[in-house]
């Protein structure tokens, strides 16, 4: 719980900072790459406050000339402060369509390019896949969480079909990502985070031209996600074995 008091804590002492200078400066600016690169620090010290080590493979896969769809797992409320910071671009992702109704941050969030999403409603949803259609065509990246909310046991739940949709209209390449350990870490419902490792495999690109249909992308998506897990929480099914991506590579980093 110290660890998690210190993580909470440097965060609520960068924020009066983030409001009082960088908001209203992206704000008379309409540039937010500042305010991003400040948000991007702030979570990355505050994972290591957290006693959080984070080691990444395949990072090298990654051209930064490029846009992305990156599609990750999600177990969590630890993995978008820990995912986002290691992706080497600006990326955009969705988020509840209240947050874009409070004053000043709703602003801000579309200065971002961050796309609202209301899960419930599927007008909504098919509206929010054109906007974020938009955003990568403008040259950002988008990271979605496919499984549209945590797992318990960082087994990997049903896909959400409107990434795959995305994927398709956009046509850019699609990374799979597997975070494998935050449900140990901080597991789904425990505000206390429990220090140790997490290892951020990046697997190769996937092109969506190269498929027929979405559920053809799903399925490729899906097998490359697995084989980052742990055995134990593979399907019988999934091919290769932790064993193969957990090699230290040269692209490897670590955290902490």
């Amino acid at each position: 719980m110290i660890r998690t008091t210190a993580m909470l804590a440097f965060w609520g002492l960068t924020l009066p900072i983030t409001a009082l200078v960088l908001i209203p400066w992206t704000l008379l600016t309409g540039d937010v790459r500042v305010l991003y690169r400040a948000c991007m620090w702030g979570a990355f010290v505050g994972i290591r406050l957290a006693g959080i080590r984070v080691r990444t493979i395949g990072l090298e896969k990654i051209d930064t000339a490029r846009t992305y769809l990156f599609m990750s797992n999600h177990a969590s409320n630890i993995d978008p402060p820990l995912l986002l910071p290691l992706i080497p671009q600006r990326t955009s992702v969705m988020a509840k369509r209240e947050l874009f109704r409070v004053p000043i941050l709703g602003t801000v969030m579309r200065i971002g390019d961050l796309v609202p999403v209301d899960r419930g409603d599927r007008e909504a949803g098919i509206a929010a896949v054109e906007i974020a259609t938009e955003v990568v065509r403008r040259g950002i990246s988008m990271t979605v969480y496919i499984e549209g909310t945590r797992s318990s046991d960082g087994k990997l739940l049903p896909f959400k079909k409107g990434p795959f949709y995305l994927a398709l209209q956009a046509g850019v390449p699609v990374v799979p990502i597997t975070i494998s350990g935050t449900h140990l870490v901080m597991p789904k419902g425990r505000f206390g985070i429990t220090p140790g490792e997490v290892r951020v495999f990046f697997h190769e690109p996937i092109e969506p031209r190269d498929f027929e249909s979405r559920e053809g992308l799903m399925e490729k998506v899906r097998r490359a996600i697995n084989r980052g897990l742990p055995r134990e929480l593979q399907p019988a099914e999934a091919e290769g074995s932790p064993g193969e991506l957990g090699v230290k590579s040269p692209g490897e980093q670590g955290i902490g």
